[in-house]
């Protein structure tokens, strides 16, 4: 049995070839009506704070790229279906449970669809969890939402280097001088930059249970210490605690809450009407039932369906910079199109060409990663934006492809010389995130669209 580590993703090989094999028979060892047991238990899951409301994505339609779906090439579609299909049972990478329970691809070359695919079911369990009777599942759709888990570190990045643009942030400047409240031994070298390239030297999480109101576990996240020992800038961490900040930060120089933002700045100018935190405050009741992707179903929170799974981010009102927007497969890849086309989409300019370069370049060129769960990665990272890391873009890898996961079992991959976007959810988290790792259909999803290729430069 595959063991979870309990942060975020254990180390798998890049490796992994596209998945042609026979469908296996499902050894699901949940059985209808039984609870059963948690593989691996998480640090403590509290209940959630109080929510703040949050604010409806734009009602706009995203224009649609023309869909190309059907030619019998390596992006045809039949690829991906091969591939997810084979991961909704057990598998040589994980032998004891499915790798979810339903999945969404699409893949996107030169801004028109070549590809796409949706397998299995959004909803499969109730709290327990407790495999659904099939006339209670809910089918995954090509329009289902998403929980993006850490792919909203991508959005809160533009919407911060939105900000640089304007003048209004320094990527040198020092974040204390920003937010004063980010006080602690050694945070006065931290640079916005630094939280962009996860090199401040914060922890990955933030501690903000047991605090009375939305006030004290923001400045919980404020105050949060640097590792020990660590030295800003020199060492690349991963950290969510980083994005956390970035986005008081952003709050701070706007005038603006963060979901507000990122409706005026992002998801409205763009028509992202799919898109946005807490997603059963601006979805319909019809939606809510057929669209929402679950995701744990046996934490001490019950059935998450339509509410974030981090528990920080639930914690802060399921609005946060790490964590906490939901989304389709079609808007997540307008914004990797957005950042392909150096930072305009469709004749809307979101961001400048140059930050745009910035933000697609290694900033940690020559620095070392420090990486419990993945010990042979890369410091490579741009400026909110994962540079070439095989480990989940697969044969798709290269020193200028960028992207991001999400715990949740989500990712994105845009290959610049391919002109390609890459879209992958999962519901991996559902029942239960420590049955599976999702990095093994990660890779043959990447494999099955892009092909072994000499890497470039």
């Amino acid at each position: 049995m595959t063991r979870m580590r309990l942060e975020r993703r254990t180390v798998l090989a890049a490796g992994l070839a596209a998945a042609t094999a026979a469908l296996a028979g499902c050894r699901d060892r949940v059985r209808t009506g039984q609870p059963t047991p948690e593989a691996t238990s998480p640090a403590a899951r509290a209940t959630t704070g109080a929510p703040r409301a949050a604010v409806a994505p734009s009602t706009a339609a995203a224009p649609a790229p023309q869909d190309k779906i059907g030619r019998r090439d390596p992006q045809d579609g039949s690829a991906l279906t091969t591939v997810l299909t084979r991961y909704l049972q057990p598998t040589r990478e994980n032998p004891d449970h499915p790798m979810y329970a339903g999945a969404v691809a699409l893949c996107q070359v030169g801004g028109a669809v070549v590809a796409r695919s949706v397998v299995g079911k959004a909803l499969r369990y109730d709290a327990g969890p407790v495999l659904l009777p099939e006339s209670k599942q809910v089918a995954m759709r090509h329009d289902s939402i998403f929980d993006l888990a850490s792919i909203t570190k991508v959005y809160t990045a533009i919407l911060a280097l939105q900000q640089v643009d304007r003048g209004r942030i320094d990527l040198a400047g020092r974040v204390v001088d920003y937010l004063p409240e980010f006080s602690g031994t050694g945070k006065d070298a931290v640079t916005v930059s630094m939280l962009l390239t996860h090199t401040s030297g914060l922890p990955v999480g933030a501690k903000v249970t047991g605090l009375p109101d939305d006030a004290a576990r923001r400045a919980a996240v404020l105050a949060t210490p640097l590792v020990a020992g660590a030295v800003p800038g020199t060492v690349f961490r991963y950290s969510s605690v980083g994005l956390m900040v970035l986005a008081q930060l952003v709050e701070k120089v706007t005038g603006s809450r963060l979901d507000q933002v990122l409706k005026s700045e992002l998801t409205g100018p763009l028509g992202l009407r799919d898109t946005g935190f807490n997603p059963k405050t601006w979805l319909s009741a019809t939606d809510q039932a057929n669209r929402l992707v679950a995701t744990d179903a046996r934490s001490s929170r019950g059935l998450l369906r339509g509410v974030v799974h981090d528990d920080v981010a639930n914690h802060l009102g399921g609005i946060a910079g790490h964590a906490g927007i939901f989304s389709t497969a079609a808007d997540v890849a307008v914004i990797g199109q957005l950042l392909l086309n150096g930072g305009s989409y469709n004749g809307t300019r979101i961001l400048s060409e140059e930050i745009t370069r910035r933000m697609l370049t290694n900033a940690n060129t020559g620095l070392p990663a420090v990486d419990p769960e993945r010990p042979n990665r890369t410091s490579a990272h741009g400026l909110g934006v994962v540079l070439d890391q095989p480990w989940f873009m697969g044969w798709l890898a290269s020193p200028r492809t960028f992207g991001h996961t999400g715990f949740t079992g989500t990712s994105l991959v845009v290959n610049p010389a391919r002109k390609m976007v890459l879209v992958l959810l999962t519901n991996r988290a559902h029942p239960n995130w420590s049955w599976a790792d999702p990095d093994p259909v990660r890779v043959a999803a990447a494999n099955a669209v892009g092909g072994p290729v000499k890497r470039a430069a």
